[in-house]
């Protein structure tokens, strides 16, 4: 048989059944059905049979009836911000074993920021009958899913809180952190000190500017309008944020940038000074060690880790009221963050 021929066999989306499999394996669908579920009253013999049919078929069991006798999926949707971002690398891959260890599959998808779209993905998920959910929020009303969380499927969100729902969530101290890294700052002699964010609707912006001025608030300094700016991540409007700081007769001496994405804009735009600008940035980035990037890190596997361990519980029966769980930050000195002012 040539390559033209086998092509035109193939039916793309036909794929083997039981009664496929009972049919070469001359035997009933019952017999297939003990086999597939492995289950006892078959001899070697038959059982070889069957198994040499299923092998050459390519069959694979459809759940889709063991779910509707369960009740379970065994599968756990898990909602994004961005998929390129790395902060979430490691936090679904940390979700992802814990699902793994607990049977189930993990599907994700990225909400883009977009709170029309976060909704429509996680009501996508649920409408797969997906037993539980990790949500990464991207609005701040979350009432749509109350019919959901009613029905039974549980819910936690991550890194940010739920919007007017009561759901356990599981975030990093972005207030303590924050506060950490400018008093660090300051704690090197700088009093000018510009803040950088991302869009002020966002949780964990609000916190980390919280934090910056709490700490300028603590060393008694006060902060000008010209040195926070919160906003897009996008670098262009980040670098017209941190070229004003750092221009004119009175520049900041040091950048607190409030996200990576704004930390390797800050870095790129300070690369272009006459004078050395010192920087401690929120989250850790690739190949910072290398560029001696003092930062404020959270354990993103952990923040993952954490929320799954929390979802599997709620899975198994725990009734407990919504839990909030705030895992601390951890301020890593690289050399950025420990210039004297200029």
């Amino acid at each position: 048989m040539d390559r033209t021929t086998r092509h035109s066999e193939t039916r793309y989306g036909n794929r083997p059944t039981m009664k496929d499999v009972a049919a070469r394996a001359g035997v009933g669908l019952k017999t297939v059905s003990r086999v597939v579920n492995s289950e006892p009253g078959v001899t070697p013999d038959t059982e070889r049979r069957v198994q040499e049919a299923i092998d050459a078929l390519g069959f694979r069991r459809n759940d889709s009836a063991r779910v509707l006798r369960k009740g379970r999926t065994a599968s756990i949707g898990l909602v994004l911000e961005d998929l390129a971002d790395p902060f979430y690398g490691p936090l679904s891959r940390a979700v992802e074993e814990v699902a793994r260890a607990h049977g189930a599959l993990l599907i994700n998808g990225s909400s883009a920021e977009d709170p029309e779209r976060e909704q429509e993905l996680v009501l996508a998920l649920c409408a797969r009958r997906v037993d539980g959910l990790i949500v990464i929020p991207a609005g701040d009303d979350h009432r749509y899913l109350e019919p959901e969380i009613k029905a039974g499927i549980a819910t936690v969100f991550v890194d940010r809180p739920a919007g007017r729902v009561d759901a356990d969530m599981v975030l990093s101290d972005s207030f303590g952190g924050s506060r950490e890294g400018v008093a660090h700052l300051i704690a090197h002699g700088h009093r000018r000190i510009g803040f950088i964010g991302d869009q002020p609707r966002i949780h964990t912006a609000t916190e980390r500017l919280r934090g910056y001025h709490a700490a300028m608030t603590d060393a008694g300094i006060t902060v000008e309008d010209s040195w926070v700016s919160l906003g897009s991540t996008e670098p262009g409007r980040v670098r017209a944020a941190a070229e004003a700081m750092l221009g004119g007769p009175e520049p900041v001496t040091a950048l607190f940038a409030g996200n990576n994405r704004v930390t390797v804009t800050a870095v790129r735009v300070i690369a272009e000074q006459d004078r050395p600008v010192a920087l401690v940035g929120f989250d850790d980035i690739e190949l910072a060690d290398l560029l001696g990037i003092t930062v404020i890190s959270q354990d993103a596997a952990a923040v993952g880790r954490t929320a799954a361990e929390h979802l599997f519980r709620r899975l198994d029966g725990a009734d407990h009221a919504p839990a909030r769980v705030e895992l601390p930050t951890t301020l890593i000195p690289r050399g950025s963050g420990e210039l004297p002012p200029a």
